[in-house]
């Protein structure tokens, strides 16, 4: 409810209406000095700090921010998995050598070596133990190579090769998506600057009415109830611009996150508020195919799809060929049989190489039972690849009502761009003709203050039309996948 307040004066003479004019005059000037001053100042500041442009801000945020280089360190990772998977398929080549002393009685009777922990000494089966020692050797080498397994190696590859890609298009889209939460961050930061300014100006002009305010009180001209009121109108400009400047450090701390570095006073390109965007593409009205995030999640599923057909070759024989040879030396002689005392300690002569075999053949293997395991684990496997799917189409279906929701953004965003020039000047020219009115005491200071906050509205409208034209493009690239949309736009 409006409430106006109406006090009873008697007719000012010739002269005190004269000198209420000059009065008014010497404060009007003194206002716009100062206005004149701090313009200067502003200027001046800004063109002395270095100008953070969109453009700079978005490379520092790629250079630095962690989970940008965590994700390129995952496709790193992966691509060394695709060097390990070709290398898997390499035969087995191991070279053996070893140094006993120990004895060498033996035992007719059978022996399983649990766990590795036998013994395999040979020797004669005596009558009796003995602990004749010598210094014994042997010399191995061997190879294994699974050379068909019914393309479990190309597959295990495939795999891997499909990870790689998987992870690139995550780092791909993880850059996308950071590029367009800096630009909206930037954005937003820009909002606020100009928010904080037009409550700046607000308090100017609520100073400036509370010292005619005050001085006309003092005089004797109005009630002190106006003082009072301008006063509190102030004070209520005063906690806006902490509210505001509050909102623009959240802002600054958002940004300056992004872009990982400390947070700073940042001077922005006043671009974004100076005009907008020279086209909005409306010709585009589908998310392209390769929009990074659908290119994410259309990976995903061909991993999955590639990692069933690794799990079906599980279940498939594998052909193996091997071959070995051994050398071996003994400190026992080869009468030993017949002497017992036929040995030597001689730790040369028991390492020396003397006897060899050698051994090639062809083998496969096949475990029956991994039939009926793998066939579950490749069934569990496709029901991941259907799963996988249906987020694919959940991410598509957002998609394309973003861009729908992108495009009214915009329509709304430029009917309230247009309207927003309407607005100043109309809230501009009450606010003169009130102030001018009230100076001249043919208006009270609530009509005035309410003149007041129509400007004040009107001011903050138009700075979010800007800021709501740019960021509705900004919204349209994300929906479409193509960045430049909104960049080619400045």
């Amino acid at each position: 409810m409006k409430m106006k307040f109406i006090f009873s004066e008697d007719p000012p003479k010739t002269l005190l209406i004269f000198r209420r004019f000059s009065y008014f005059q010497y404060l009007l000037k003194k206002e716009l000095k100062y206005l004149l001053f701090a313009a200067l100042f502003l200027i001046s500041a800004k063109t002395s700090a270095q100008v953070l442009t969109i453009s700079d801000a978005i490379e520092t945020a790629k250079s630095n921010y962690g989970t940008i280089k965590a994700k390129w360190n995952y496709a790193n990772a992966s691509r060394a998995t695709v060097q390990q998977s070709i290398k898997d398929y390499l035969p087995n080549l191991n070279l053996s050598l070893q140094q006993d002393y120990g004895t060498v009685n033996g035992q007719n009777g059978p022996l399983f070596g649990l766990g590795g922990l036998g013994v395999a000494s040979s020797g004669l089966p005596l009558a009796n133990q003995n602990w004749n020692a010598a210094f014994g050797a042997l010399y191995l080498t061997n190879v294994n190579w699974d050379f068909f397994a019914f393309g479990r190696a190309r597959e295990k590859i495939n795999v891997a090769k499909s990870t790689v890609i998987r992870d690139e298009s995550d780092f791909e889209q993880e850059v996308f998506q950071h590029e367009i939460r800096v630009a909206g961050a930037y954005l937003n930061l820009l909002a606020a600057q100009r928010l904080t300014r037009s409550w700046q100006n607000n308090l100017a002009r609520a100073t400036a009415l509370k010292q005619v305010v005050v001085t006309r009180a003092k005089n004797g001209l109005i009630a002190g109830v106006d003082s009072s009121l301008a006063n509190a109108e102030v004070s209520s400009a005063k906690i806006a611009i902490t509210r505001a400047k509050d909102f623009e450090q959240e802002q600054a701390n958002r940004l300056a996150v992004l872009m990982g570095i400390e947070q700073q006073d940042f001077t922005l390109d006043t671009v974004f508020i100076a005009r907008i965007p020279v086209s909005f593409a409306d010709s585009i009205n589908a998310p392209s195919e390769n929009h990074p995030l659908l290119k994410y999640y259309s990976n995903r599923i061909a991993v999955s799809n590639q990692q069933a057909k690794y799990f079906h070759t599980l279940s498939m024989p594998v052909f193996s060929a091997f071959g070995v040879f051994q050398t071996r030396g003994s400190g026992f002689s080869s009468n030993y049989a017949q002497d017992q005392a036929a040995y030597t300690s001689s730790f040369a002569e028991g390492i020396k190489p003397v006897r060899s075999n050698y051994l090639l053949g062809v083998g496969v293997v096949w475990n029956m039972t991994n039939v009926l395991r793998i066939r579950h684990q490749v069934l569990s496997q496709k029901f991941v690849s259907n799963a996988l799917q249906n987020e694919y189409d959940l991410v598509d279906q957002q998609i394309k009502n973003q861009l729908i929701l992108s495009n009214n953004k915009i329509q709304n965003a430029l009917a309230n761009f247009r309207e927003a020039p309407i607005q100043i000047k109309s809230a501009t020219d009450a606010y003169i003709q009130k102030s001018t009115l009230y100076k001249n005491g043919l208006s009270n200071i609530v009509d005035l203050t309410q003149a007041l906050y129509i400007l004040n509205r009107a001011e903050t409208d138009r700075d979010i039309a800007y800021s709501n034209v740019w960021q509705g493009l900004l919204l349209k690239a994300a929906a479409t996948g193509d960045f430049n949309l909104f960049t080619s736009s400045f």
